[in-house]
């Protein structure tokens, strides 16, 4: 089939069309006429809007969406709950709170003895703590103060206490001398009988004997066993085994470190060792090693000037003379009172 053109005038024969194609016939657009002008005051209309035909949506494809399995929770397991028969159940009781430990105090477990402080019962010795208005105790307070200053200046603690000869008053001066240091509170004082040939500390106490000094010193018993505790501020050690071969004792080497071992335990301030007279037996020069300073008590009826000279060149270079008491004394004036 043969297209066929436009119409002009006459129909056009297939012949014709064919070898012949047909003018083009030139079409004149009609001139659009001029717009009136709108009349003054009046507000011209707007112009129609041309609207553009928007495309046919295109349909969208359908989206295939791949399903995924649902979560869903865990199940919590529950522990089931052990139920215990009422019979069977057992109410242990609750023990009240534990309060913090207390420290450890050796000294506190020194055994503690009845001591009579004022006096009431009969002794060998005066003692100055039954009589604190007396001038005697006055002079041993002085004492005390005056050792105490000495000691702290210098760090001792270990004091001797001797004479020059037999029966001058040395464990009078000791055990008062140890019942004025007791009275400073919260200090803590050691009195110890180391007169192995005459030993009367206990006697002079006025408390049964007790302890055997050499079996102490050789770390054969422990001072728990051996010390006994009158107070909260003093202890003794006392012996009620005499040893003349008290000198071989004292030189032990266990001897110094029994000591040493007591006095690190304890936490004693003061140590004073009551010792038999110098120039009678060498077991103040064998124990002087272990001692910071002697006290030399002097007896004024029998002590002389040589005995104190003599006392003095056998102490110097092993241990210093840390004063001179002088026991006995006859003074005029009874107010003023000078150890």
């Amino acid at each position: 089939d043969l297209e066929t053109g436009p119409e002009v005038g006459t129909a056009a024969s297939p012949l014709n069309s064919a070898r012949f194609p047909a003018p083009a016939v030139q079409t004149q657009q009609p001139i659009p006429a001029p717009k009136a002008a709108p009349p003054e005051g009046t507000r011209p209309a707007p112009a129609p809007q041309s609207v553009t035909p928007q495309p046919a949506a295109v349909a969208a494809k359908p989206r295939t969406e791949i399903a995924r399995p649902v979560e869903t929770a865990r199940p919590v397991r529950v522990k089931p709950r052990l139920e215990l028969d009422r019979q069977a159940r057992v109410d242990l009781p609750q023990e009240p709170p534990i309060g913090l430990p207390t420290r450890f105090d050796p000294w506190l477990q020194i055994p503690q003895v009845p001591f009579d402080f004022l006096g009431q019962k009969p002794s060998r010795l005066p003692l100055v703590s039954a009589f604190r208005a007396s001038p005697t105790a006055r002079a041993f307070d002085l004492l005390r103060t005056r050792l105490l200053h000495s000691l702290k200046a210098h760090g001792w603690k270990r004091v001797a206490v001797t004479s020059p000869s037999a029966g001058g008053g040395t464990t009078f001066c000791a055990v008062n001398l140890a019942l004025s240091l007791a009275r400073v509170p919260q200090s803590r004082t050691l009195l110890m009988d180391m007169n192995f040939h005459r030993p009367g500390l206990a006697a002079a106490l006025g408390i049964p004997p007790h302890g055997d000094m050499a079996a102490f010193l050789a770390g054969e018993v422990p001072f728990g066993q051996h010390l006994q505790r009158l107070s909260e501020t003093l202890a003794v050690g006392c012996n009620c085994s005499p040893d003349h071969n008290a000198s071989d004792i004292l030189h032990d080497r266990r001897t110094a470190a029994v000591i040493s071992d007591l006095i690190a335990q304890t936490e004693a301030d003061t140590v004073l060792f009551d010792l038999p007279p110098v120039l009678e037996h060498d077991d103040v020069t064998a124990f002087l090693p272990q001692v910071d300073g002697v006290l030399l008590i002097s007896d004024g009826d029998q002590t002389t000037a040589a005995q104190l000279a003599a006392c003095e060149k056998m102490l110097a270079g092993h241990a210093p003379l840390l004063g001179v008491v002088l026991n006995r004394a006859q003074q005029s004036d009874k107010t003023q009172v000078t150890p």
